[in-house]
């Protein structure tokens, strides 16, 4: 059977969880678009619930597990992508607890507080795991982690990531009580070249918003560091900075 209609229950019950925040929390649920996206969800473990596939995008070799399957026509309604990949997939979510979290001992760890936008999160989800840092924690967070513009920007990055949400302050106990180096970047004539650091040893580097920058929570709270630039603009956009940073950490380790 085809689903033809977007008036189906299963449908408008999909619709509502790709755009309503409050709804996808409170169902334990979310949604990931994609072929690549849903091969990586599955490959690191998330449970599948139930899949939605039009088989004259996607084809005929179906992942395992429920399916329903529906119209061009519905599927180009649903999708971000529209035509593009054929799938949409749900998904049970998982507890972002720093208590779970056991660092190595080089480990590299980038901290953004207070990240506002989805896209900017799945951007630097991308980077990290590029890049091979070993978490991503999220302080202050005002974005819902499955939101459907964190997944698609990180391409699916974020499936393989040790990501985590928590306070400033259960982040700064969890950092000290596991010995990592505390490194910020803010606007400060004390700051020391990003290159001149050794990141080899295990560290955590701080970002705060485009907006406002790190709150005044983490001033003095480590080394301060910042990218040497040559241009006229003393700044760069979030995602950009924490990019070069985390390929600065993995020059140093390749290079070790």
């Amino acid at each position: 059977m085809i689903i033809e209609s977007l008036q189906n229950e299963k449908i408008k019950n999909l619709n509502r969880l790709i755009t309503d925040n409050r709804f996808r929390k409170k169902s334990g649920v979310f949604v990931v678009e994609g072929k690549q996206e849903n091969e990586r969800a599955l490959q690191f473990g998330f449970e599948n619930v139930e899949f939605f596939i039009c088989e004259s995008i996607f084809g005929i070799n179906h992942p395992e597990g429920k399916i329903h399957f529906v119209s061009s026509q519905v599927y180009e309604k649903l999708a971000y992508r529209g035509t593009s990949e054929g799938i949409i997939g749900i998904y049970k979510t998982k507890e972002f607890d720093l208590k779970n979290y056991q660092p190595k001992d080089n480990a590299s760890v980038i901290v953004v507080e207070s990240v506002e936008k989805p896209g900017n999160l799945g951007a630097i989800l991308r980077s990290c795991e590029a890049f091979g840092i070993d978490a991503l924690i999220v302080t202050d967070s005002r974005v819902d982690f499955y939101n459907p513009n964190v997944l698609r920007s990180s391409v699916g990055c974020f499936f393989g990531m040790n990501v985590f949400s928590a306070t400033n302050e259960e982040t700064l106990a969890f950092l000290q009580e596991n010995s990592f180096k505390i490194y910020t970047t803010y606007m400060d004539e004390t700051a020391e070249d990003l290159y001149k650091k050794n990141f080899n040893e295990k560290s955590a580097l701080f970002f705060g918003t485009e907006h406002s920058g790190l709150s005044d929570f983490w001033l003095h709270k480590g080394e301060n560091i910042l990218i040497p630039m040559s241009g006229t603009i003393d700044s760069l956009n979030l995602s950009n900075a924490v990019a070069i940073t985390c390929y600065e950490i993995l020059r140093q380790k390749l290079s070790k």
